[in-house]
């Protein structure tokens, strides 16, 4: 469990891949998630910061937030 308001329903970890697999593993996550469903995105490409939010703005989901860990960042994003 991370130190993050939200609690995830699904983790995906992304942490050894370079861009742009980190935002596939999630858009491959998406399409099998339920309205609702919070999802832990676990990366340590840091061009995932910013690529990742675009993407779940355009796509119309809400991004919940971004955390910098030690050595990854975890993005949450609450499925539409």
């Amino acid at each position: 469990m991370t130190d993050t308001e939200y609690e995830a329903d699904v983790t995906v970890d992304s942490r050894d891949a370079t861009c742009p697999g980190p935002l596939m593993d999630l858009i491959g996550r998406v399409r099998q998630a339920d309205p609702g469903t919070v999802i832990e995105l676990q990366t340590s490409d840091s061009s995932s910061k910013t690529d990742v939010p675009e993407w779940v703005d355009e796509a119309g989901h809400e991004l919940r937030g971004v955390e910098e860990r030690d050595d990854y960042w975890s993005v949450f994003v609450e499925i539409t």
